[in-house]
Order: C-alpha cells, then structure tokens, then sequence
C-alpha cells in the first residue's frame, strides 16, 4: 500500500525539518513518530508503509543543507518562519505533526459554574498553541447536560475568557450539533458497536464493577426496537441508555460498556424541551473535535485512562482522530476548583458569591486584584507537565507584583489605629509622593498638627525613650504610653529632627484630621485539608487617608508595609497578595 499525496507531503515536510535540526540527517524514527502523531489512520497499515517512508527520508538525507531548507521553503512556505517563532517565543514544547496554518485546538468548558484557575491554564495553553502556528481556536460550550447548564454560566466563561484576553476564532455549542451527534449514536448502534441498555443503575454500576455484560449486549435482543424507542420517547429518564460495546473483562474500567447517551428531562437553556436523549461527555467530545477539524485535542491528564474510549468511538464510526495532548490539572493548595466543594459553600450561603476573594475563579482572581497578565506568564512558566503537584500560591503572586508593583500608588492604612499625640509640633502641609519612582503618578498634600494615628502593632513593640521615622514626616522619640488591659492605647512623644537614620524604624501614619475609616479583607485557604476553613476570611479593621478613601473601586494601590490591595467598594478593599 502506497503512501496516498497528503502523507507523502507530510513525510517530506517532517523529514527535511528533522534534517535541519540534526546536522543535515533525518531520524527515521522521528519521522515516523511525527507522521502517526498527525495521522492516526496510518497505524494499521504502517508496516507496508516503511519501505516509502525510508526512501523518502533518504532522499532527504542526500540532499546538501542548502537544498533541504530551499526545498522545504518551496513546499512549505513558513514552516521555518513558524519553527523559529516556536523556538524562541513560546515556553511551550513543539507540538508534534503541527503544520503552520493547519493547528486547530479547542477549549470545551461545560457551561455549569463559573471559569476557575484550572479553565484559565487549558484555554490559555489552547490558544496558544494556535497562535504559535498560525491556526485556530474554538470555544466550544460542551452544553449537554440541561439539568446543570445555565445562561449564567455561558456569559461567566465568555466573560472570563475576554478578561483573560483569550480570543477563540469560532464559537459554538455542543448542542448545536444535537441531531449530528444523534445520527451518528444510532449509526454505532446499528453496526454493531452499542446497544440500548434498560438496566438500572444499580445493576449496571455492579455489573460493570465485576467485569460481567449484562442480558441486553447479548444476540438476539430487539436492537432496532429499541432504538426507535429511545429517540422516539418511548423510555423514561433513567430507564434506559445506549451504551458502547466495549471489553467488560477489560482492566482499564472505561471500557467496560460505559453510557454514550442518556435520557434527561430538562429546560435547556438553548434548544429548550425539543431534547430529550442527549450524549454524554465520553460520545460528543470526540465526534465534535473530529468533526471541528481539531488537530490537537488537549485535555488534563484526569481523562487519561478515557483515551481509548476516545480513540475507539472514532475508529468504529471511521472518523478523522485528532492528536490527543494531556496536562496536568491547575489548582493551589487550600483552594479547591471542583464543583463538589465550592457549590456547597454557595448554596448554604457559607460563601455569598462566585466572585468571593477566596474562591479559585477568575471573577474572584479579579476582584481580588489579579491582572490577566500575570495569569497568562504564570501559566506559562508550568508548561505542559503531567506532574500532579500543587504549585506555590506565591509563584502567581511573583508574577503579578512584578506587574502591578511599579503602577501602584503607595499610600497609608493603619490596622487598628492608635493616636500619637507629638508634643510642639505644629500644624504644617507635607506633600507625599504616590510612588517612590515614579513621578507620574503624581504626589497628594497632607494638612498635619500634633495629632495623628499610627498601626496599633506598631505602637504595641513601643517603649518610652524609642525613636522611629514617621515616614516622609520627621522623627519622634516616645515619651510616654498610655496602657489599657495590658495594649498600648494612646502613644505621647516630642519632635526627633530630621536625620533619617538607617537603624530606624520606619511607619505609616495618617493625620487625625485626614483619617477616614477603612476595612481590609484577607482572603486566607478556603479548605484546611478536606474540611472548610471557618477562619478563611479575615477583615482588618483601621484608617486610611481621605485620599484613598475616595478612590474609585477597582483601582489598586500599595498600602505601604500592608500589603497591595484592589478597592473593592467604598471604605472596603480586599488584600491581593503582600
């Protein structure tokens, strides 16, 4: 068996990039590895292909160096444009068999909550690898569960998205494709590769479990019958479903007849009550990426042991099979991305919103302070590990203090305040600058007299005959502290000068006169290993300047020796990260 025009070309192509890339020789190995990551049908009749690929590989090896980039160039125009744009801006290894202009991924997010962290990394990595090669991303809303999918939801993840800056090429629903996916179920039905099952659950949940089949995979049942009953209304929820006739003594528990379509009775947010059957995740993944031209199917290494199921339903329907790529899932410690912890909290109203600063969804990330950015580098920087490690909180805030750090305002909140009364000072106008290096944020004039207000852990380590710098102020000696219940409540103490010495404590401080009352809240790990943290959520209680008080929400700022913030609303911010 011949190599047919389009496998040809693609052996050619791969073996003068492998030759480019090795001193001029082509790795037959490699060769072939690229050729059947690209083109999956070719593995049954590979064996009789050899002898053509090894002729071509060594036409290719007989060429000079010049030659095998000219021909390459004539063949493939952009492949070695797109080769050096791979190597040296993106962090993300090649994909193998990927031909500039022909990468097709997918980002398929169930419209079923909010978009979290773990959504962000696969839909960044999706476009991505798009862009690299000049190809293009679909947003496809795997929307085929009525029962859980919500209009909300739809608007969450193209809200999130566009946030993110992730810009898909094409935008559809699984659901668009409902009577696509139907034709093809009864097609695999018909030949012989499901069947329509009217076990209960429990029957099969424990058939499958050890490993037997059940009486209607058996020769001889009614399998049209059936079928017409099945798509023409006949069966209830939950009495029957068509099911993939796969191994049951098979080791790997995916393929042991698992269910392709189910019946549900629902309101769908987009085809309504016309649908009653509809496939589940394992049936319409592959067909629509099979369908949508995808060329590489990315998905987290958690379907792992699904990717034969995946492969097998495209070979019994002879359908195109894409690349499959897996990832390792993204998520932090103490906070969860799944559903099964985080709805709990939201409907007990434990937890008030999707957007709550603890949570791991992008609204949250947000409102919380994070830029899109620093998600994107962050992402980035893990690659494409299979690894199931939890990387460090810290690593994202890295990245985004880099971000935010030189665009912030440094201004002043003092955590439950305690006032300084400063004997003989009198009342004067400073003028603070918002940011030590940067002149174009601008600077804020400050009215202050004798009385002012300092952080109250500050004034709790104080002892009479100290000095410390009121920063971008002057220097004071304490003279006295006023005690109660064993805390420092009220602090007195003279004029220090205005020698800045290295050994001085620095703090923030804010006119009496200036203080407006202010909250911070401080998202801390939602989850203390599988429990919910009741102590997650902690408000400090202080002042701040009117300055900052009058600030707008969304705008971020430094609190200078707090932490940076983002103003969440008026007299409230939450804490981003120290």
């Amino acid at each position: 068996m011949p190599l047919d025009s389009e496998a040809e070309r693609l052996v050619r192509v791969v073996a003068l990039k492998n030759a480019l890339d090795h001193g001029g020789k082509a790795q037959l190995d490699a060769v072939m590895s690229k050729l059947l990551g690209s083109r999956p049908d070719l593995r049954s009749s590979i064996k009789s292909l050899i002898p053509d690929i090894k002729a071509l590989v060594a036409s290719v090896n007989a060429m000079s160096a010049a030659d095998q980039k000219k021909t390459l160039e004539e063949i493939a125009p952009g492949e070695l444009v797109a080769k050096k744009q791979v190597e040296q801006k993106s962090p993300l290894p090649p994909l193998e068999g990927a031909e500039h202009g022909k990468v097709v991924t997918r980002f398929p997010p169930e419209p079923n909550g909010y978009p979290h962290i773990g959504h962000a990394k696969a839909a960044i990595i999706d476009e991505e690898y798009a862009r690299m090669y000049g190809g293009k991303l679909i947003l496809r809303f795997d929307d085929t569960n009525p029962l859980k999918e919500k209009l909300e939801y739809y608007e969450a993840i193209a809200e999130g998205l566009e946030w993110l800056g992730v810009k898909p090429d094409i935008v559809k629903n699984t659901s668009d494709d409902i009577a696509i996916l139907h034709d093809y179920g009864k097609r695999l039905v018909n030949s012989g590769g499901a069947y329509v099952c009217t076990c209960s659950q429990d029957r099969v949940r424990d058939l499958r479990a050890k490993g037997l089949a059940c009486e209607c995979r058996a020769d001889g049942v009614d399998v049209a019958g059936r079928l017409e009953k099945m798509f023409a209304g006949s069966y209830e929820q939950n009495e029957a479903i068509i099911r993939f006739k796969g191994d049951m003594a098979d080791p790997n528990t995916a393929m042991r007849d698992p269910a392709l379509f189910r019946i549900i009775e629902g309101d769908h947010p987009k085809v309504g009550k016309k649908v009653r059957v509809w496939p589940t995740y394992d049936f319409a993944a592959p067909l629509e990426d099979s369908l949508d031209g995808v060329t590489h199917a990315m998905r987290t290494k958690e379907y792992e042991l699904r990717n034969a199921l995946y492969f097998a339903i495209l070979d019994r329907l002879g359908l195109r099979k894409p690349a499959m790529i897996e990832f390792s899932r993204l998520e932090f410690e103490g906070m969860p991305v799944s559903k099964r912890k985080i709805r709990p909290l939201i409907d007990s109203g434990t937890i008030k919103s999707w957007d709550d600063p603890r949570l791991p969804t992008l609204s949250a990330f947000k409102r919380r302070g994070f830029v899109p950015e620093a998600i994107r580098k962050f992402v980035l920087s893990l690659g494409l590990t299979l690894a199931e490690t939890k990387p460090p909180f810290e690593a994202l805030e890295a990245f985004n203090r880099k971000i935010i750090d030189p665009r912030c305002m440094r201004l002043y909140f003092v955590r439950d305040p305690v006032e300084v009364r400063v004997e003989g000072a009198k009342e004067m106008q400073v003028t603070l600058k918002n940011h030590p290096t940067d002149p174009s944020l601008g600077s804020r004039k400050v009215r202050v007299a004798d009385r002012l207000f300092m952080a109250g852990d500050d004034a709790q380590n104080l002892k009479e005959g100290d000095e410390l710098r009121l920063i971008e102020l002057y220097n004071i000696k304490v003279a006295g502290l006023e005690r109660q219940d064993g805390r420092v409540r009220a602090v007195r103490a003279v004029m220090g000068g205005d020698e800045i010495r290295q050994s001085m404590p620095k703090v923030q401080w804010i006119a009496k006169n200036d203080i407006v009352e202010f909250q911070v809240m401080i998202p801390k790990a939602l989850y203390a290993g599988e429990e919910y943290n009741p102590d997650s959520l902690e408000v400090a209680k202080g002042g701040v300047e009117s300055f900052a008080a009058a600030l707008a929400p969304g705008a971020q700022v430094q609190f200078v020796r707090f932490g940076f913030c983002r103003i969440d609303r008026s007299n409230t911010a939450i804490l981003t990260h120290r």
